[in-house]
Order: C-alpha cells, then structure tokens, then sequence
C-alpha cells in the first residue's frame, strides 16, 4: 500500500479516502454547510473547490466529470444551477473553515466548512468607494481650522511657577537654571535629606541645592536640620 504524501490517510487506502472526501462534498453541496474534524475540513476543501471549478465552466465535460465524483443528480444540479453561478465572479476561496472546538470524548479538534456564497464586490465598486473616503478625508483636512498656538499653557505655566513661588518658605529661593546662588542666598538646602549646608561646611561644595535660604534660621524655620549637626555648620554663614 502507498504511503500518504501529506499525513496519515484518512481510510484504510487511496480508494477510501476518494470515496470519503466525495461523499463529504456531496454532502457540503448539498447543505452548504457541515461539521466535521479540522483534518477532514483541510482534505475536503481542494477537492471541494475543484468540482466547483468544474462546474464554473458549466460544459457536458465538465460535468460528466464531477459526475464521476458525486452519484446524486439533483447534488449535481444544485452545483450547476445555483452554487457555480453564485460564484461566478469569485476568482477563488470557495469554501470557508472555522475552528469550533474539541468534540467531547476523543477531544478531536472540530470546524465548520461551509460555501463562501456572499456576494464579492466589483473593482469598479471597491475603486468608487476608495475614492469617496479619499474625497471625505480631503474635505475633512480642508475644513480643519489652523493650527493656532494655544494661550492657555502659557498661563498654566505662569500660574504653576507663581505657585510654586508662594509654596515656598520665608527667606527662601528656588534653584537658578544657572546653578548660580541667587544674590542674597548662600545657604543650600536639601529636600530629601531635609539638611541646610552653610558656606564653607565640610560638604557644601559637594552639596548641589535644591531650595536656597538666606540665614541658617530660614532653614531652621523651614524644617531644616544643619548636616552633621549644629557644629558643622557654624564655619561661615
């Protein structure tokens, strides 16, 4: 017995499995639709699709041919008469499978193989509707204002930095863009460590401020501790 080319047969020969698959298409011509084992689908639909391509030509031969595959005549008619015609138009993908599952009890993976019958759009339709949306956007693009520049971040900038001014404790200074101490302000401060360093102290060269104070009793008020206790910062003030 040959070997299958393409994974194991579906019945115990080659004769087998033709009568299978013909018997399967008989039966998806005849309800459109029918459920059966992914493996099954797969096989189905080229020789499927081919008898519908036979009957596409619509000749004696062609369909002598199917014949030759499907016993019912009034299967054979319904292919001729109603499947082939509907399409017509269709250059391909006759058939459709859709996955719906495990069959309970052997757990085989199942799908639906079902005629793609719907009708398919004509070129000069999909040009037609490719141009109207291009037109529709165009106008859109067209009636969209210009773009203007918005006002009101400027005064959200203002008002952030005029609170953020006010949030600040007396005898205190924000940190210059310049990195600069702000004239009057000498005194570095630390926000995560909450310590004031004074000009001079072991670590204020070292020390980059993030709020400036004037006097070592700003930084005290303000919650400030002298880094390296009081002695440390009593060198220079």
């Amino acid at each position: 017995m040959p070997t299958p080319t393409k994974g194991p047969r579906l019945g115990g020969s080659p004769s087998h499995q033709r009568l299978i698959l013909a018997n399967m298409s008989q039966q998806l011509f005849e309800h459109k639709r029918i459920t059966t084992t992914v493996t099954k689908a797969k096989r189905l639909r080229p020789v499927a699709e081919r008898l519908i391509t036979f009957a596409k030509r619509g000749d004696l031969a062609s369909r002598r041919r199917v014949m030759r595959s499907l016993t019912d005549k009034s299967v054979v008619h319904e292919l001729f008469t109603t499947i082939a015609p509907a399409m017509a138009e269709r250059p391909g993908g006759y058939t459709r499978i859709t996955k719906i599952g495990y069959r309970s009890g052997d757990n085989a993976p199942m799908a639906v193989i079902e005629l793609v019958m719907e009708p398919v759009a004509s070129k000069s339709v999909v040009d037609e509707a490719t141009q109207a949306a291009n037109a529709a956007a165009a106008s859109n693009q067209a009636a969209a204002p210009a773009a203007e520049a918005p006002a009101e971040p400027v005064v959200e900038e203002s008002a952030a930095a005029e609170a953020t001014a006010s949030d600040l404790p007396a005898g205190s200074h924000a940190p210059l863009e310049s990195g600069d101490a702000p004239e009057g302000f000498q005194i570095k401060g630390n926000r995560d460590s909450m310590k004031y360093h004074v000009p001079g102290s072991r670590w204020y060269e070292n020390t980059r401020a993030e709020i400036w104070f004037d006097t070592a009793d700003s930084a005290i008020a303000a919650g400030y501790a002298p880094a390296g206790g009081a002695a440390a910062q009593k060198v220079s003030e």
